[in-house]
Parts: structure tokens; C-alpha cells; sequence
């Protein structure tokens, strides 16, 4: 695979996650599920536990550094994000598929680093 197509999908990865994660501090973004998030109450450290955690990840995307290590870590997130929006919100999906593609692409390309840990 292309290693300037994966340094863009990093790259551009890196930046959306670190704008959602701080998000979830921030609020500078507006927020069409906030009833549904809201819902969460005694367990809102949640959202902020996974705020920080994308803003790790971005961190590590964008420098480059703990890249297979931070795509292990946005595996559930991806798919927590995928099927939030499948399910309570699908009207806005097109975002969560590219998160879900990206991470994909991402691990596909440093599938080496993986392959010990199913053998």
C-alpha cells in the first residue's frame, strides 16, 4: 500500500480524533445527541475517559509514534462509534465509516506488527 496515502489517512485520522476528543471537554462543537448522551448520568466519567483517550491516540497518530498500539486502542472505539450512529443516529453515519475505514486501512498496513499475536 501506498505509504503517502497511509501518512495522509494517519494524519487526517489523527486530527479528527484529537477535534472529537476535545469535544468532549470543550463542547465547541455542536452535539445532535446530547438527550441520548445526557441518558448516561451517574456514568459520565465515560465520555470523558474516552474524550482523553482519542486525544492519546491523535497524539500518537500524529507523531507517529505507538502507531500499532493506537490503532488496537481505537479498534472498539470505531466500532462503538459505527453502531451508535447505525442505530440511534444513521442519519449521520458517513463520519463513523470513515473513522471505521481509516482504522481498518491503518491496521491492514501494520498487519506485520500483528501477525504474533495470533500465532
Amino acid at each position: 500500500m501506498n505509504s503517502q496515502f497511509t501518512k495522509i489517512v494517519r494524519i487526517f485520522l489523527g486530527i479528527v480524533l484529537l477535534f472529537s476528543g476535545a469535544n468532549k471537554f470543550f463542547e465547541f462543537l455542536p452535539n445532535p445527541e446530547a438527550d441520548f448522551l445526557d441518558s448516561f448520568g451517574e456514568v459520565s466519567y465515560l465520555l470523558t475517559f474516552v474524550g482523553a483517550l482519542e486525544i492519546v491516540i491523535a497524539g500518537f497518530l500524529l507523531a507517529k509514534k505507538w502507531v500499532a498500539f493506537s490503532l488496537i486502542l481505537l479498534a472498539p472505539i470505531s466500532i462503538n462509534i459505527l453502531l451508535f450512529h447505525l442505530y440511534v443516529h444513521p442519519s449521520t453515519i458517513a463520519p463513523a465509516v470513515v473513522i471505521g475505514l481509516f482504522n481498518a486501512i491503518l491496521i491492514y498496513k501494520h498487519w506485520p506488527q500483528y501477525r504474533p499475536l495470533f500465532m
